[in-house]
């Protein structure tokens, strides 16, 4: 195992996405040296540490004469790349396994996907119900008569329902010297590395799933797309990066989301819609990635091109939905779903920002980022670049989405109410100047029908503002590349 500077330095990691794979992996060796494993282990730190994966495998096959390598595959497409060559470059028989942690592998997935030229979640979804039963009768049919609670899981947060308590882990010796490691060796990121409590074993894991199930599976269903500027986690389990480390096993996760369905601790809404997210959206993203890289990361179906703004990175912002996003993302690594989607996906997507930027602020800033993830999820739904392939529709949306589900615009110097004019919420402004300046092409799109009924309503003197308006406010904060 090894700690690598080509692997830490490629896209500017939060530092506490770096003391989480760290750690877990230094935490990891521990365990398989206790159970008799002998386990060579090179640290960042270490003089001889060659800064590379490859190099590093070529110096442990200098120094212990083995004869071939083994390994399973990577997350990326570039290792993945760089790992086919390896026979070739170490001259070693080299063995690349699958990662045998998801449960529908490359080739079941490229069975399915083949011959469609639009990919829908929510089929393949159904898919994964039938294989593994997970909320499935004898007799076939999905639990509750439904295949999916998504109407059920809108709910803006009331208050009726006391928010969990945040359930965390205190740093370990090992944990607080990675953190002190990586305080010294990357102290200009983005992020800070106070209040760092992420799970970094096993045992610590099941424990968040524990918690999670216990404390907050039962409000998960109805407020899991509320935002609150108060409370970055709300209702959220924050396993995928668990998940994703291997810290836990998707199925065993969401067997025990069922099992407190089933056991009347949960309702039903709460765990269709959480085994929904892993068994079908984690499944099925993993599927696109593996099956239309690396075409797929250079696609940009908007020809979006402009760049990112600095108030992604903490400059100061009017924009309280996004300030308050940013910074609970460089606190903890860490925003739900809607947040990323609607948020700052969403003022992405509007504001025609390339997608290559996106991609790049997703993979460094979260603590669950890894490219098989990442880039499916902010090409495919967050900015559409992938022509419609993922998503059905762009996912834009203006301030009245932002206020109906958050306590945002409650503090915020922009009028949610209002399209045009000094005082309109940046996000009515972009949203409709979205609309027109895609009009030729998403017109065609029934699922923006009802958006172009609205736009047709609006005076031309009023659209020609709203354009002018978007124009001088993009030019100011994202200037085109």
């Amino acid at each position: 195992m090894a700690e690598v500077a080509e692997e830490t330095d490629y896209v500017p990691h939060h530092p506490q996405k770096l003391v989480l794979f760290l750690s877990a992996m230094r935490h990891f060796a521990q365990s398989l040296a206790k159970r008799g494993l002998r386990v060579r282990y090179v640290r960042l730190d270490d003089p001889a540490n060659t800064g590379s994966i490859e190099g590093e495998v070529r110096r442990a096959l200098d120094e212990t004469g083995c004869e071939a390598v083994c390994v399973t595959e990577p997350g990326e497409w570039r290792l993945a790349g760089a790992m086919a060559h390896w026979h070739q470059s170490l001259s070693v028989p080299v063995t690349i396994l699958e990662d045998d942690r998801f449960l529908c592998s490359h080739a079941r997935f490229a069975k399915w996907s083949s011959g469609r030229s639009t990919l829908r979640m929510e089929f393949f979804y159904r898919e994964m119900r039938r294989e593994t039963g997970l909320l499935m009768e004898p007799d076939g049919t999905p639990t509750g008569g439904q295949w999916n609670y998504d109407s059920e899981n809108r709910r803006r947060y009331d208050g009726v329902r006391a928010l969990p308590e945040c359930f965390r882990f205190e740093p370990d010796q090992i944990t607080r010297e990675v953190m002190a490691l990586v305080a010294q060796r990357f102290s200009t990121r983005f992020g800070s590395l106070d209040g760092f409590d992420w799970p970094v074993t096993q045992g610590e894991a099941e424990q968040s799933l524990e918690m999670f199930i216990a404390r907050a599976l039962p409000g998960f269903g109805d407020y899991q797309d509320a935002m609150l500027a108060s409370a970055d986690i709300l209702f959220h389990s924050r396993l995928s990066a668990a998940i994703n480390l291997g810290l836990l096993d998707s199925l065993n996760v969401c067997r025990a989301v069922e099992a407190a369905w089933r056991r009347g601790d949960a309702p039903l809404n709460a765990a269709e819609g959480f085994i929904r997210q892993i068994l079908g959206w984690r499944e099925f993203i993993r599927g696109v990635y593996w099956r239309f890289m690396p075409e797929y990361r250079d696609r940009n179906a908007l020809a979006a091109r402009r760049r990112l703004p600095d108030f992604f990175w903490g400059a100061p912002t009017s924009m309280h939905c996004v300030a308050s996003v940013v910074e609970a993302t460089r606190r903890s690594a860490y925003a739900h779903h809607i947040q990323r989607l609607m948020v700052t996906g969403n003022f992405a997507l509007l504001a025609g920002i390339a997608p290559e930027a996106v991609a790049e602020w997703y993979l460094a800033v979260y603590a669950d980022a890894v490219e098989w993830v990442e880039l499916p999820n902010v090409l495919g739904m967050a900015l559409h670049a992938d022509g419609g392939l993922v998503g059905s529709k762009p996912y834009c949306a203006s301030g009245a989405y932002i206020n109906r589900m958050s306590d945002y615009c409650r503090d915020c110097v922009h009028d949610h109410k209002r399209r045009s004019g000094e005082a309109a919420c940046p996000f009515n402004v972009l949203y409709w100047d979205f609309l027109m300046r895609h009009e030729s092409s998403l017109t065609r799109n029934p699922r923006m029908a009802m958006s172009y009924q609205n736009l047709a309503r609006i005076p031309r003197e009023e659209r020609v503002a709203i354009r002018s308006s978007a124009q001088v406010f993009l030019d100011a904060c994202a200037p085109e590349n």
